[in-house]
């Protein structure tokens, strides 16, 4: 009788999944996990990794990263600092050339030409639509190549109105899609925002109170209201209030397809922050007031289950252009808008281990499901990514809970040169990750250069994990 032999065999680590966690080897041939289960019982491999003392988590994936070749960071070093990070999967924005009238496929295929030769994890994409009705023709036919998400604005500049939301729920719903809305009210944002600027009142610490929370808990009403009328399923990108949950979880109960995620910076930041870092803690939504109300209500929806995955929003804009909104926070001198955003994919994983897991004792498996296998579930890549289980990609997290590390920019690879979290001390760090049974991240350093990382079709939407993790 011959003797199977597999390539990769991990041990010696405490593996969580989805709503347990315990010690067991994971046997890898090829791409695959061919078997989980106790050590004794793995067949022989040509290499061994003990993981003693660590946690084996599945490939972590940011499922909210907005990568720009310039200003910002392109393929290369948005997806190595991904990698550095403890990553092995990222669903990054696209957006089309309108101008030209570019299609949806042919964007597609334009993204997936750029990420080929550069990227070092593996990616599928969300795509943003601009209020451009021409773009509505190609929607359906994305969809058949792998591309099932799509992002609209509420507010800002790419808003969009609510006629051209429900137009595209009913294409992406009957197709197998899912909605992405970015919630605001738009109107009263930039009604606000107006009359800040009209009565002098720009510094940075001016700008939380032109984005009231109200705001957003109204713009998620009539997006859920328009996703039950189109029969779409949908997803509230970067939700930070306690009011917009409570409209959710009513969904939810509901028996809608409404689901939502949140970010590091919403669960560990408030709007003191601008005082400290001024306009570059400018994002949108913004960051709320330091009552901890917001807060709380995000910890204790990922703990409950109402709020499904948890999302970097990396959206990197240089420091000369931020540093600009030191005087007005709306505009620099020229008139351009200061830009939002942060850069935040290299702190996603070691942030929420240090603070979910070593300092909110939350078990372990809340990682598993809400940074693998429920944005898996939700954009489409479950069961290959997202999940520790015969047949699915050999994509492993492995932390180590002993490490201690303190965040520093200096550190990072992003361009823009700063981070939120400077000289924030963190318990437990990413060891190393397997990205489709190959090691890629090796005790700080890698080992698969650019190009390893491959398109991931998406399919549709199911439910994520959801209840209880305690």
């Amino acid at each position: 009788m011959a003797t199977t032999t597999v390539d990769t065999v991990v041990h010696g680590g405490t593996v969580a999944f989805s709503s347990s966690a315990y010690e067991a080897s994971i046997a890898i041939k090829g791409e695959r996990i061919v078997a989980v289960g106790p050590h004794d019982m793995m067949p022989d491999a040509d290499n061994y990794i003990d993981a003693s003392g660590k946690y084996v988590l599945p490939g972590a994936i940011d499922c909210h990263v907005h990568l720009r070749p310039t200003p910002g960071d392109d393929w290369t070093v948005g997806t190595r600092a991904a990698a550095l990070a403890g990553l092995t999967t990222i669903i990054p924005f696209g957006e089309y050339n309108a101008k030209d009238e570019e299609s949806l496929p042919d964007a597609i295929n334009r993204w997936k030409g750029e990420a080929s030769s550069e990227a070092l994890v593996d990616y599928a994409f969300h795509y943003i639509l601009s209020n451009t009705p021409y773009i509505i023709d190609s929607v359906a036919e994305a969809i058949t190549m792998g591309v099932a998400s799509f992002k609209m604005f509420m507010t800002y500049d790419h808003r969009v109105s609510d006629s051209f939301i429900a137009k595209v729920m009913e294409i992406v719903g009957a197709n197998g899609g899912i909605v992405q809305l970015h919630a605001e009210n738009g109107d009263v944002i930039e009604h606000l925002m107006d009359k800040a600027i009209a009565e002098g009142r720009t510094k940075p610490t001016d700008f939380p109170a032109t984005c009231p929370p109200w705001a957003e808990a109204e713009a998620i009403n009539r997006g859920i209201l328009m996703g039950a009328m189109t029969d779409c399923p949908m997803y509230i990108v970067h939700l930070t209030t306690q009011l917009g949950l409570e409209r959710i979880k009513e969904a939810q109960r509901q028996g809608q397809r409404v689901w939502t995620e949140t970010c590091p910076q919403y669960l560990l930041l408030d709007e003191t922050a601008m005082e400290r870092l001024g306009p570059f803690a400018k994002i949108g939504p913004p960051l709320r007031p330091a009552d901890g109300a917001n807060q709380n209500a995000l910890w204790d929806g990922t703990e409950n289950g109402y709020i499904s995955t948890i999302g970097s929003d990396h959206s990197p804009a240089p420091t000369e252009m931020k540093e600009q909104g030191w005087d007005n926070i709306f505009r620099a001198p020229n008139g351009d808008p200061i830009p939002f955003g942060a850069p935040s994919i290299e702190t996603i994983v070691p942030l929420m281990y240090s603070e979910g897991v070593a300092k909110r004792n939350l078990p372990i498996w809340w990682m598993s499901r809400l940074l693998a296998e429920n944005p898996a579930r939700i954009f489409g890549l479950y069961p290959r990514k997202g999940v520790i289980q015969p047949g699915s990609d050999a994509d492993l997290l492995i932390i180590d809970p002993d490490a201690e590390v303190t965040i520093q920019a200096k550190n990072h690879q992003s361009t823009t040169g700063f981070t939120p979290y400077e000289d924030w001390k963190l318990s437990g760090k990413p060891w190393m990750t397997l990205l489709r049974g190959k090691v890629l991240l090796n005790d700080g350093k890698l080992e698969q250069q650019p190009g390893s990382g491959e398109f991931i079709a998406a399919g549709k939407p199911i439910p994520p994990i959801a209840g209880k993790v305690r």
